[in-house]
Parts: structure tokens; sequence; C-alpha cells
């Protein structure tokens, strides 16, 4: 008897391939980025618990590398890329959905774009950009948490301020489409629940 292969839409952006026995499952990866305290990681969580998604977030690989070498050194940059780009490539090969937060900064960060991109559709993958900002007093509020220093994020206006003045923090990125979200206003939930519904997320 023949193989068969049948393909089951779970969800319009959701597939799982069956070829006789085997199955693999194809991976949507949710791109979220912005700059600091524009919700990233609040946000992320909430989708995640909405979704099922993994939770991959910007800070994980961060301080993993910061163990040891330090912060915005040339070693330090090149091994948060190489990592993070190596799990996002491993989740796509066994078809992990998964929720990813970058803070992306215009025409330094292209190329890391680029390769996530690349190393998600060799899989059949498809990636999802969500952009998010808000209001400049309200990123200097929210940078003063202490849940952030805890975590070893931005915590003063100051490294915010430098920052931006070093790097172009928000802007959309210029060759995918991204859906852009005003989070000044908006409470993480409902955030999350548009970014579910407007890519039409499921478990």
């Amino acid at each position: 008897m023949n193989l068969k292969t049948q393909l089951l839409a779970l969800s319009s952006s959701r597939y799982l391939f069956q070829l006789g026995k085997l199955s693999f499952s194809v991976m949507r990866l949710i791109f979220i980025y912005g700059p600091p305290a524009s919700g990233k990681l609040t946000v992320a969580t909430e989708l995640a618990k909405l979704t099922g998604f993994k939770l991959f977030h910007n800070h994980v690989s961060i301080q993993f590398v910061r163990s040891i070498f330090e912060f915005g050194t040339k070693t330090f940059s090149r091994l948060t890329g190489k990592y993070r780009l190596e799990m996002i490539k491993e989740a796509a090969k066994e078809g992990i959905d998964t929720i990813f937060t970058f803070v992306y900064s215009k025409g330094e960060d292209d190329r890391f774009v680029r390769d996530v991109l690349k190393s998600v559709r060799s899989h059949r993958g498809q990636v999802c950009f969500v952009r998010l900002y808000c209001d400049h007093e309200e990123l200097v509020r929210r940078v003063k948490a202490s849940a952030r220093r805890r975590m070893g994020k931005v915590g003063t206006e100051k490294m915010l301020s430098d920052l931006f003045r070093r790097h172009n923090l928000d802007l959309e990125i210029p060759f995918q489409r991204s859906v852009s979200i005003d989070t000044t206003n908006r409470t993480p939930r409902n955030v999350a629940k548009s970014i579910a519904r407007q890519y039409r997320l499921s478990p």
C-alpha cells in the first residue's frame, strides 16, 4: 500500500504533516520587538498563557552570556546572537511554536533578523512579527520598576536615553510586515489577545 501524505490545517497558520506513521509539526515563531520597557516580556508571558507557545525571551541569552562576558563587548554580542539563532533553529527543526522577544535596532540587527527568517523558513515555518511601542513618558515611568533591575534590564532614565541616542530602537523592521501595537494604555493581557486574534493563534 502506497504511503499517503495528509495535510491537516489546525488553524490558518498551523499544520501537522503525516507521512505514514511519521509526523512533524511546522513552527510558528512570534517575534515580538520594541524598545526597552515597551512591554515585550509581560505581553509575551500573557501570550504564552493564551496559546501554550514556548517563551524564549531576550534576557535568557543575555543573562547566560553575561555570567562570564561583559555586556556590550564584541564577544558578548557575538555569543548572544549565536545562541539565540541556534535555539530558534532547533525549535524550527522540531516544529515547536515559540515566542521570542528582542530589542531591534534598525540597520545593525537586520542581518540577525534575516538569519532568523531563513532558519525558520528552511523548515517550512512561519515568522509573525509584532512591534510594541509606547509614549516616551510611559517608557520612562516603566523603566524605573524594581522588577526590571532585579532582572538586569535597563533600569534608569539615563540608561534608556543613552540607548535611544546610540541606536534606532523605535522603528519598524523595514523588509517584513509587522503588526504594530501601542501599549501605552493597554494591559499585557489585552495586547496578547490582539496578537492571538491577528495571527489566529491557537495551542
